[in-house]
């Protein structure tokens, strides 16, 4: 049976890479944080011990340091959130004995720029923790981190459910120490979010087959559900998804390790529909397994997001004057053209500065009245101008006194981007693969 689309279509760019970024990667970990994404080891032709910041104002990328005593070794198949100025890196380190020796968790201190040691304010010879484990999952819910399932070392998938208190830092087991409970079950390489007051979870792995049932946890009744829907995506490991507005996007992974896709579905927490998202011709993503995906801009409901950045405040420059966007690889002006909603795209060289006209088209609710308005903007070096639909905002490097302000400005203002980081397959030594997604509904 067809899939409908439940939504407009989406543009994917790739953003070119210098050579000082990570190299491509798989089984690595992201997030977003104030307009930032972090990336931390996975695997090229061994394991990984890098961590790295991408400016997405800026496209430039910044190496962290990550050999202090409270960093954590070359880790994949790790995850890591962020919750109001720190990382929390959880699972991931090589199978040793070491690894049964302390849990398996580090933090960084993003405005220090460094890890600190893990301490619990109620530690005790009896507290219980997990052990290390890897393809697990990890969310953001309120104040807590809750951690599902995960491969641990020979005993195979694990169907434990752990909550982290960011309060107290202490853990707490919350469902699926016992076979036969209500839940998942036992499952790796599957994908979560968080959504108001719960976590969704999809496929992945149980033992060695691929799932592709759905499941919503409830941190105020304390339970799991089934999602049942009678269309959605097929069995799948090692895929990525996000939370955005009302639904939660996911987007690649396979039925096997070798038969990765690049289908982009969306799921409505409101209709409780899945519907795949459609894709502008030539702009089709690769297919990938076994990468990250993480969301910027206002329509992403996530979980790493800084205080800053959701308080709702507007600063009065932005009402009157251009705001510098100094990412080169942003496509050029988009136009809204005609009742089908087509896009016009133009191709810019890096290594031209360009005068252009950009049209900004303004919809009326009823589609009634259409305005254009026209307007000059000046590119300066390898600045480019970008239309944003949903503020009608021009991004432009017209003002130099602008470019220097401090991007926490910027960052409140970004469009909604979805980034795809590395994932596999993967060039050996080449930088990292990057792919932004935006759809073209407001």
């Amino acid at each position: 049976m067809p899939v409908m689309s439940q939504s407009s279509p989406c543009l994917w760019t790739q953003l070119p890479q210098s050579s000082r970024s990570p190299c491509d990667r798989y089984k690595h970990a992201c997030c977003s944080y104030d307009g930032h994404v972090y990336i931390l080891g996975g695997r090229d032709n061994s394991c990984l011990r890098d961590f790295w910041r991408y400016s997405v104002v800026c496209n430039e990328w910044k190496e962290l340091s990550c050999s202090s005593e409270a960093a954590p070794e070359e880790l994949e198949e790790h995850s890591m959130v962020a919750h109001e100025g720190l990382l929390y890196v959880f699972g991931g380190m090589l199978d040793s004995a070491y690894t049964m020796c302390r849990c398996a968790l580090w933090v960084f201190d993003i405005a220090k720029q460094n890890w600190v040691t893990y301490q619990s304010k109620m530690s005790s010879p009896q507290t219980k923790m997990p052990t290390n484990r890897k393809g697990h999952s990890a969310v953001v819910v309120g104040s807590d981190m809750l951690v599902y399932g995960g491969l641990i070392d020979m005993k195979g998938s694990s169907q434990d459910f752990w909550g982290l208190d960011f309060d107290t830092m202490a853990w707490s087991l919350l469902s699926g120490c016992q076979q036969g409970s209500s839940g998942p079950g036992p499952r790796h390489s599957h994908s979560a979010v968080a959504y108001q007051d719960c976590m969704y979870l999809f496929g992945g792995l149980k033992g060695l087959r691929e799932q592709r049932d759905f499941w919503k946890w409830s941190s105020i009744s304390h339970t799991w559900s089934s999602l049942r829907t009678k269309s959605g995506p097929s069995r799948l490991m090692g895929h990525s998804a996000v939370a955005y507005k009302d639904s939660m996007l996911l987007f690649g992974g396979g039925e096997s390790q070798n038969s990765p896709n690049n289908c982009l579905w969306r799921y409505s927490f409101t209709s409780h529909t899945w519907g795949q998202v459609a894709t502008l011709p030539g702009s089709s993503p690769p297919d990938k397994i076994h990468h990250c995906c993480t969301g910027l801009g206002p329509g992403y409901k996530s979980d790493t997001s800084s205080p800053s950045s959701t308080s709702g405040h507007q600063p009065s420059l932005m009402e009157d004057k251009l705001r510098p966007f100094k990412n080169k690889c942003f496509p050029a002006p988009l136009t809204f053209l005609g009742s089908e909603g087509a896009i016009e795209l133009e191709t810019f060289s890096l290594d031209k500065c360009y005068e252009s006209k950009a049209l900004m088209k303004s919809s009326q609710l009823d589609n009634s009245k259409e305005r254009l308005i026209e307007k000059d903007t000046k590119q300066i070096g390898y600045c480019l101008t970008f239309e944003n639909k949903a503020f009608r905002k021009q991004w432009s490097c017209t003002d130099e006194d602008l470019i220097n302000e401090d991007d926490s400005d910027i960052i409140q203002h970004l469009p909604d981007l979805l980034l795809v980081l590395g994932g596999k397959p993967c060039s050996s030594h080449s930088p990292m693969s990057i792919w932004q997604m935006t759809l073209t509904d407001s």
